[in-house]
């Protein structure tokens, strides 16, 4: 006799009988510990931070991360899956400022880093027990109890050995660049941080009034940021452009593009007049080379005047200058733009700051202590804004032309939501552009679902890549091993625990936690001179510790190299777009660095998820999908239903409750019902499928027709799943359960309320067992919780 099926839709509380029964006979544990010795198909796990809670975009995540290691683990492969803890960086400087009550980095040095780098560590694991709930609520299944932790000293040291190797190649180096600065964290981050952190805003833009020296003109110079005119040390025009003088009715004389100066002049057009300037002169951009012209503060030629051997206030040429938009004139501060750096070097221009650190204007300015770029919570504390005071004194010296307000993208931190500045200071870099043309041909070895991803987002990253700065000067993270000695300036790179013992003489290294302010205590005696040699105080990117999972999770090459080496590259990896420009890049990166290899081979990239009106999801808009609720009310086969089939994963998808409901109709409830039609009787005839066997040469048209149409389902979803085609795996499933329920059942209930048990009977419900069985392994890596309650009925054996 089979267990009684109650027919109501109660699926979130078998779901929960179903995850105790998985945890009571750790039946993850057993499929791949019984899969010893098959070939490996490895999974890695992008690690969450435990400080952070899951929310409802985790449950798809981890539906896709889960339903494609448990269809390998059913066609035969072992397939390890370790869970793992992101717990380095500024999300969790952050929350322990919050916690404690301070703010920046002056507060934390006051109250003291070894105090400061505990809470860090006691705070990462803050939401640890809920998602381990959340993941288990999900059905995902993963090596939980051994996660790799990237705090960890053996993961560091791993990463020590990680950033010694690219070291020797020559490809870690300290530089002076303009690097993308937090100025309220007070670090650099890397470009692929920057990605993630845009945000558009409407802002008064600046075209300026430069007075030409020895002429009564003026050059008109556009610029998106007026606290950099402080720092202006030169103007840039376009040498294959035409540039013209003109006579403007407002009665001066002004230099600009051609091109635009029917756009930038218009506005002084009157009744009176038919048009807005005459045109004096018209020349190349090339011919307005080398022309002077005079600052705009004082402060500015002081600090130009102290840097000897270099000039400024002139005119130079590059053609990154634009028609686009702006005057065709740019202007020039070194201290702040990528582009300003390289035409500043071209040209030994002087080299002036006038923002400190902080991101607040230097004391020599007319505008001390401004912030150059306030952040929205700055300002509601009182803090004052240069841009609006800068264009307020240039417009009162009669030097402000026009002030049109511009819509940008502006990138602001990715943690902090503080806009950043691009600021010139020392930092250190992984010289990837090294290997550009490696990281291209490791991607085109790739499987990218969707392909477009690989070839165009992420591809076009990659031809467009620029050395990772790497370094960050915080507190919490892995420190960057690199000891510079006080005296010469020699640097070397420290790969492991033995070789800093050895350097310094100090067997403590051997067993020391590899953090601040712990591992700045190792001094080394210089090779070259013989003075003192300190680490140096910065720690690494947080994305170098992710990245670094597939060796250091392992400790490698201090031990499993055997074992790396069997399970690497990944088979499969998946995450949501925004690590297009994060883990992605990260793991391919250093695979290409460290093995000459891609991290892995498959990739399902996932869209986001947006409310039901496809809106982006946030609290302060309400829309927010609990995800603990959400599973409470639909259950977590259902969300992960909805997910598989609603549009490919890598598309937006809209959260909607009614839709999970309508699925969950439509194929969990319409499966549970013939699962339940059967089990009733087949109970009522006390039926053993075993007893009975299936006679081929009396089928009725109907069990052929329903046999046919199962094997097709099997090898259609079988097809779908190995090419990652999932909502095509999802649709044949449906099909066959609507054809199952709806055709075969239907039409054959007459044969199952018959007496007796004659061989047509025996043959219908053989079918049907056979084709609800069939069903339930195929749908199994997609919605585990209900196939597992139906099989465990249906075939009652031990280990089933």
């Amino acid at each position: 006799m089979y267990n009684k099926v109650q027919t109501d839709m109660n699926f979130t509380g078998r779901e929960k009988q179903v995850e105790e029964f998985w945890k009571d006979e750790n039946i993850f544990d057993k499929s791949v510990e019984e899969r010893d010795g098959n070939e490996i198909y490895m999974f890695y796990d992008g690690p969450p931070t435990a400080n952070g809670k899951p929310h409802i975009g985790h449950v798809l995540t981890r539906a896709i991360k889960d339903m494609i290691p448990r269809y390998r683990t059913m066609k035969g492969y072992q397939v390890p899956r370790k869970a793992g803890w992101d717990t380095h960086g500024l999300p969790v400087e952050l929350e322990v400022e919050k916690a404690i009550g301070i703010n920046g980095k002056d507060q934390i040095e006051a109250y003291g880093i070894e105090p400061f780098i505990k809470k860090c560590r006691e705070s990462v694991w803050k939401y640890k027990g809920m998602w381990e709930d959340f993941s288990g609520t999900v059905g995902f299944w993963a090596d939980m109890d051994h996660p790799y932790i990237t705090y960890e000293d053996d993961y560091i040291e791993s990463e020590w050995w990680a950033l010694s190797e690219i070291w020797k190649r020559k490809l870690l180096y300290k530089g002076f660049k303009v690097v993308p600065y937090c100025p309220r964290c007070g670090t650099p981050l890397s470009s692929h941080e920057v990605a993630q952190g845009y945000k558009t805003l409407k802002e008064r833009t600046a075209i300026v009034r430069f007075q030409v020296k020895g002429e009564d003109a003026y050059f008109l110079a556009w610029t998106t940021t007026p606290w950099t005119l402080l720092s202006n040390v030169a103007l840039c025009v376009n040498p294959e452009e035409t540039y013209v003088k003109v006579k403007a009715v407002d009665g001066n004389v002004y230099y600009l593009a051609k091109a635009l100066a029917d756009r930038v002049l218009s506005k002084l057009k009157t009744k009176e007049s038919e048009s807005a300037y005459e045109v004096l002169e018209e020349m190349a951009g090339k011919a307005l080379e080398f022309k002077e012209y005079e600052p705009l503060y004082p402060c500015t030629r002081e600090a130009a005047d102290k840097r000897k051997n270099e000039k400024a206030f002139f005119v130079v040429c590059d053609t990154y200058v634009t028609m686009t938009d702006g005057t065709g004139i740019v202007h020039i501060a070194p201290a702040f733009g990528e582009d300003d750096a390289r035409v500043g070097r071209k040209y030994n221009i002087a080299f002036v700051q006038m923002v400190d650190e902080k991101g607040r204007m230097k004391e020599e300015t007319p505008f001390a202590g401004m912030r150059a770029k306030p952040s929205e919570k700055e300002l509601q504390e009182g803090e004052k804004s240069a841009d609006p005071a800068v264009l307020k004194d240039l417009e009162e010296k009669n030097l402000l032309f026009d002030a049109p307000k511009v819509e940008h993208d502006y990138p602001h931190c990715w943690r902090c939501s503080t806009p950043l500045l691009y600021f010139a200071r020392e930092s250190w870099f992984v010289k990837v552009t090294a290997v550009k043309d490696e990281l291209v041909e490791n991607n085109k070895k790739i499987n990218w679902v969707p392909k477009s991803i690989g070839e165009g987002r992420f591809g076009d990253w990659l031809e467009n890549i620029q050395d990772w700065g790497i370094s960050r000067n915080r507190y919490w993270g892995t420190p960057l091993n690199i000891w510079e000695c006080q005296g010469c300036g020699h640097q070397l790179s420290v790969g492991s625990r033995k070789e800093l013992a050895e350097r310094s003489g100090d067997q403590t290294a051997l067993t020391v936690e590899l953090h601040r302010p712990y591992i700045d205590r190792f001094v080394i005696r210089c090779p070259e001179c013989g003075k003192e040699m300190r680490r140096v105080p910065e720690v690494i990117d947080c994305w170098f510790d992710s990245g670094a999972m597939p060796f250091a999770q392992l400790h490698y090459p201090f031990e499993n190299q055997e074992l790396f080496h069997k399970e690497f590259p990944a088979s499969f990896i998946s995450e949501a777009v925004d690590q297009t420009r994060g883990w992605f890049y990260s793991l391919h990166a250093e695979a290409t660095l460290l093995f000459h290899s891609p991290a892995f081979k498959n990739v399902i990239v996932m869209g986001l998820v947006q409310d039901e009106n496809g809106q982006k999801m946030s609290k302060s808009k309400g829309n927010a999908v609990d995800p603990f609720d959400a599973l409470k009310t639909y259950g977590a086969d259902a969300i992960r239903w909805y997910f598989y089939t609603n549009s490919a994963p890598w598309l937006p998808s809209r959260f909607s409750g009614k839709a999970v409901q309508e699925g969950e109709r439509k194929f969990l409830g319409t499966l549970w019902n013939t699962y339940a039609f059967y089990v009733l009787y087949a109970n009522i005839d006390d039926f053993d499928v075993d007893r009975h066997t299936l006679n081929k040469d009396t089928l009725s048209v109907m069990d052929r027709w329903i046999l046919s149409r199962m094997n097709s389902m099997i090898r259609m979803t079988d097809a779908a799943l190995n090419d990652y085609k999932i909502p095509e795996a999802g649709k044949t499933l449906a099909k066959f359960v609507d054809d199952l329920s709806n055709w075969y059942v239907r039409r054959c209930r007459e044969r199952f309320w018959a007496k007796g048990m004659e061989q047509d009977k025996i043959n219908a419900y053989i079918t049907l067992y056979t084709c609800l069985l069939n069903v339930c392994k195929c749908a199994a890596p997609m919605v585990p919780f209900i196939t597992e309650a139906i099989y465990q009925n249906l075939v009652r054996k031990e280990n089933a």
